[in-house]
């Protein structure tokens, strides 16, 4: 029992932040541009904090049910994360271009972050890295079609017809999903499926006593730590949008905030992985939490704006639907064999370097 707890401490150092931050709110947002910027950089380390330890558990429970259920359950938690803190920054400071650029920084960073720093990492470790490249071409296709309906045609959607759009997106991204769905569980789970040759475990207490860990321990820290992230993102919203106003930052900071904290823990878990030899995961784990973004964040928040009454200006800019479409490409190219390397690991982490680079432009 004590055990348990003590290994929560990054959550209980979460929940110890939230508790301190409600009655010191004001002090952080009226404190001045310092106060408030150095406030939600603590909240944010916070916030990163409670998302490990989600990740962790919902790690706990990939593994006692195994790919793909496994992977699924994975990019779910993070996606959640997301949307939770996507919805609540909306909520304090609505902004038109923020769900969009949020979902283009989140494939930016799971494709050419993290699949480019894992190929590159795991084939200066290993050489070449296989796979099953069914499960590259099918979430290829699956996330070119679903950013093209929900991000690339509404540019040519009027005005006034923004609401019928959206109820269709909506309606095109539920059942991309649910076919989807219904492919990686069932007729099709070896899609995403890949058999490595077993390996003796280096530490087996350490695996026992986490394979002991309840599935209900899991998901009750999982709620408990999604509820935590909430209440910390409540008050670093709008401890961030004083600290940023006036500095002069590119608006892009705030996506590239959110989605860096949903793919915080998937950055590990990918690394760590491809550093074991087991490319099928990072495929998975970057590929998937891709999709999942878009195909999961986009029907929340038309459903949020529909509700509210206000759009969200969904249709990336020219210089988004360029390298979106340059790092799919780039993607179905490099695994199309089956096999990865790491040339094509650091083709992918130049691209995210240049995503880096137009941000700091503000384009």
């Amino acid at each position: 029992m004590f055990r348990q707890i003590a290994e929560e401490k990054f959550l209980l150092l979460a929940l110890v932040a939230a508790v301190v931050a409600y009655p010191l709110e004001p002090t952080m947002v009226h404190g001045g541009h310092g106060v408030a910027l150095l406030s939600a950089g603590l909240l944010v380390v916070a916030i990163i904090f409670a998302s490990l330890r989600v990740a962790h558990h919902a790690e706990l429970l990939a593994e006692k049910v195994g790919d793909p259920y496994g992977t699924m359950i994975l990019t779910l938690a993070a996606v959640l994360v997301e949307v939770v803190i996507l919805a609540i920054m909306m909520n304090n400071s609505p902004s038109p271009t923020l769900v969009r650029d949020t979902i283009y920084s989140a494939v930016m960073l799971d494709i050419n972050g993290i699949l480019g720093l894992a190929a590159l990492m795991g084939g200066i470790k290993h050489g070449e890295q296989s796979y099953n490249d069914d499960s590259a071409r099918t979430y290829s296709v699956m996330i070119l079609t679903a950013m093209g309906v929900s991000m690339v045609v509404p540019e040519f959607i009027p005005q006034g017809r923004w609401e019928v759009y959206s109820a269709f997106t909506i309606g095109a991204m539920v059942v991309l999903y649910s076919v989807f769905l219904r492919m990686q569980v069932g007729p099709h789970s070896y899609f995403f499926s890949y058999h490595y040759p077993e390996k003796k475990r280096k530490h087996p207490t350490n695996d026992a006593h986490e394979a002991s860990v309840p599935s209900g321990v899991s998901i009750a820290v999982l709620v408990f730590g999604v509820a935590v992230i909430g209440a910390l993102a409540e008050v670093m919203s709008k401890a961030m949008d004083v600290g940023l106003e006036g500095s002069g930052a590119p608006p892009v900071v705030s996506a590239i905030l959110v989605a860096a904290i949903s793919a915080s823990p998937e950055i590990l878990t990918a690394l760590r992985a491809a550093l074991a030899n087991r490319m099928q995961s990072v495929v998975n784990i970057a590929l998937g939490a891709s999709l999942s973004t878009v195909i999961l964040t986009v029907p929340v928040m038309e459903a949020m704006a529909l509700y509210s009454g206000q759009p969200f200006q969904m249709a990336m800019t020219p210089v988004q639907s360029v390298m979106v479409f340059i790092t799919l490409l780039i993607c179905a190219i490099n695994l199309n064999d089956g096999e990865t390397n790491a040339i094509e690991g650091m083709t992918h982490f130049v691209l995210f370097g240049t995503f880096v680079m137009l941000s700091l432009l503000g384009l």
